[in-house]
């Protein structure tokens, strides 16, 4: 039970014989024990919860820890620590990251007014995990060392000319990733049962090198794992210039949203 403190909830998840013996233990944001609170109206879910110091999550400062970048990074390990650990043993649907309640009541309350959509969302997430698919343009070898100023060609032809030759490479490039992104999108689809699309990531979200074009996540059923990931890898290999990386399994966090009641924070 929470104590002193708001009651930050991980996951809804269903019960099942040994999911109490997990949480025994696991600590979570702010290196706190989780616990699993259960609705008033029956229902064989729960959601795992643990209590939050409110200065640093209540209204007013939550978005401004949000800001920080290194702050953000520790709350979401932990975040995904606690629900990867309880979908080891029991389906999941993670909730969003920094979802807070004022009180173990409150969480009670949000389980039994979704508990239907819950129970539903449970069902159809069943045998499933997630697999996240990525699609690089590598970047390019140094270009050619522009050509010289001449008798026929002065500088600003010569500087026309170099920036066509980049527009085009750019364009070839992009060509070239659509086409992988289709021969992807059919491999992944042979063994998926749902796709959802991300934006690219960019700026500070970029840890890999390359130009990041393609951001899925599949559905993908469990005995399809190994299969799905060898499938998208292979799909794009004769293409020049482009790497996919595959990243899983993952808890269902990109299929989670749908339906769902709410979040709500103090």
């Amino acid at each position: 039970m929470t104590t002193g403190g708001l009651a930050y909830t991980y996951a809804v998840a269903r019960t099942a014989a040994g999911l109490q013996r997990t949480v025994e233990g696991l600590v979570g944001v702010v290196n706190a024990p989780v616990h699993l609170v259960s609705g008033t109206h029956g229902g064989d879910i729960v959601a795992a919860v643990s209590a939050v110091p409110a200065e640093d999550f209540d209204e007013t400062a939550l978005p401004r820890h949000l800001e920080n970048l290194e702050w953000l990074e520790a709350l979401a390990r932990s975040h995904h620590g606690v629900v990867e650990a309880i979908s080891a043993c029991t389906t999941v649907v993670p909730l969003r990251l920094a979802t807070v309640y004022l009180d173990d009541d409150r969480v009670r309350n949000m389980l039994d007014d979704g508990l239907e959509v819950f129970v539903d969302r449970l069902s159809r997430l069943t045998g499933y995990v997630e697999w996240g698919v990525k699609l690089y343009i590598d970047a390019p070898p140094d270009p050619p060392p522009a050509p010289s100023p001449g008798p026929d060609l002065g500088p600003g032809r010569a500087y026309l000319r170099r920036r066509r030759a980049d527009r085009d490479a750019q364009q070839d490039a992009l060509r070239v990733a659509g086409r992988g992104a289709e021969l992807i999108e059919a491999a992944a689809l042979s063994h998926a049962v749902d796709r959802v699309r991300h934006r690219p990531q960019e700026g500070e979200l970029a840890i890999e090198p390359g130009v990041n074009v393609l951001n899925d996540a599949y559905l993908v059923p469990l005995d399809h794992g190994e299969a799905f990931r060898a499938d998208v890898l292979r799909s794009a290999t004769a293409l020049p210039g482009l790497r996919v990386v595959v990243t899983g399994p993952w808890a269902p966090y990109s299929f989670a949203a749908p339906g769902l009641p709410e979040e709500a924070t103090p």
